[in-house]
């Protein structure tokens, strides 16, 4: 029962979900977006790896990569040497730093227009023979991390779990199958070597006997003879209870092996399911990055005009703050001369209380002084009139 082929429903859900087909499709934007990011990767350290190759024959492939490729090439590799005699002399870093960015930007844009032109790309790829090389070894490595990433990326934690534990049961199943397969082979080892050992050490014995045999008188060849075929039979009993033990133990190994040739084939299988489904995620992936690129190409033409009709604000912003500066400077001045004025009238304002101040004194002494003749002058005439009567 210990080595019989598990049923399915032994296996763990999170392996059976890694199983099935249809558990292993991204639903997750991110996830596709990785995955587009790492192959666009790929492609552009192939090609990367091509354009030494081509620009050593440009005019063989000229005609293949049309004018405007070509010139970027050339232009490529005229930045690449003059970087080069740069590197190679001492000179001026900040001219260095200039070119090896200009370097930098002719590739980027020989990546672009590969990337626009799939069809030239694959047929170059084939048509030139490229010389093993580092680049391999680092390509092979980054197409391995992408697809470790995908299986990363497909299986969440718990599920995780789940197949490293159901890995280690398989592991440790066929390891104690293959143990058991060892020990009966050593059981049928020792075994047939102590049916050897047993034939032997019988076989010697009638040899024995057939020498002491030789010796004895005739009246004993008929008890020779029933001890020869007695041994004979013990012989032929042990030699057949050897054979069927033998027999059982091959059987026991063949049923093993077919048992762990099962297994094989059946993770075989989920292989191949498992292939199918990458193939059919990665064109979807590809699908959502053509929509993703489209997208953003016109996110980006939007940001460029609105980045357009921004410059323009911004500068009519600092006219209009320069106009605004000028203004308040001449604010300024006008608000001084204004609390000049001011102060001035308020000085005259004072000035005129004072002198309409000093105005009603002295009107008011003036009219006393006229009441006060005016009384004077009346009082000096009563007085006269009194005398002369």
């Amino acid at each position: 029962k210990s080595m019989a082929t598990p049923r399915k429903a032994g296996i763990p859900l999170g392996v059976r979900k890694v199983l099935d087909p249809h558990q292993l499709k991204p639903d997750n934007p991110e996830i596709e977006r990785i995955l587009t990011v790492l192959d666009e990767t790929t492609v552009k350290l192939e090609i990367t790896r091509l354009i030494l190759r081509i620009t050593g024959s440009l005019e063989r492939y000229a005609t293949m990569l049309g004018p405007e490729i070509t010139s970027s090439l050339l232009e490529h590799q005229k930045l690449s040497v003059e970087v080069q005699h740069l590197l190679s002399s001492p000179g001026d870093e900040e001219s260095r730093r200039a070119v090896e960015q200009h370097l930098k930007c002719s590739l980027r844009n020989i990546l672009r227009l590969f990337l626009a032109n799939p069809l030239l790309y694959h047929g170059l790829k084939y048509e030139i023979q490229v010389r093993q090389s580092p680049a391999d070894e680092f390509i092979k490595a980054f197409m391995e991390f992408r697809d470790f990433m995908l299986e990363r990326l497909l299986t969440s934690p718990d599920e995780e779990k789940e197949k490293i534990q159901f890995m280690e049961d398989i592991s440790l199943r066929v390891e104690k199958n293959t143990e058991i397969i060892s020990a009966l082979q050593e059981e049928l080892t020792a075994a047939i070597q102590t049916g050897d050992e047993e034939v032997h050490r019988k076989d010697k014995t009638i040899e024995n006997l057939k020498t002491s045999m030789e010796d004895l008188a005739e009246g004993c060849k008929a008890d020779i003879q029933q001890i020869m075929k007695e041994g004979e039979k013990q012989r032929k009993e042990d030699e057949k209870a050897s054979q069927e033990r033998c027999g059982r133990l091959k059987q026991d190994i063949q049923r093993l092996r077919s048992h762990f040739n099962a297994l094989v084939l059946k993770h075989r299988a989920s292989e191949l399911v498992l292939r199918k489904e990458k193939c059919e995620a990665e064109r979807e992936i590809q699908k959502w990055v053509q929509k993703y690129d489209t997208d953003m190409s016109e996110k980006q033409v939007t940001y460029e005009e609105l980045q357009a009709v921004y410059k323009e604000e911004k500068d009519q912003l600092s006219l209009l703050m320069e106009k605004h500066a000028l203004l308040l400077q001449e604010y300024t001045e006008i608000e001084e001369e204004r609390r000049m004025l001011k102060e001035k009238e308020e000085e005259a304002a004072r000035e005129e209380a004072r002198r309409n101040e000093a105005a009603t004194y002295i009107q008011a002494f003036w009219k006393g002084y006229l009441v006060r003749s005016t009384y004077k002058s009346k009082l000096k005439k009563g007085k006269g009139k009194g005398k002369g009567k």
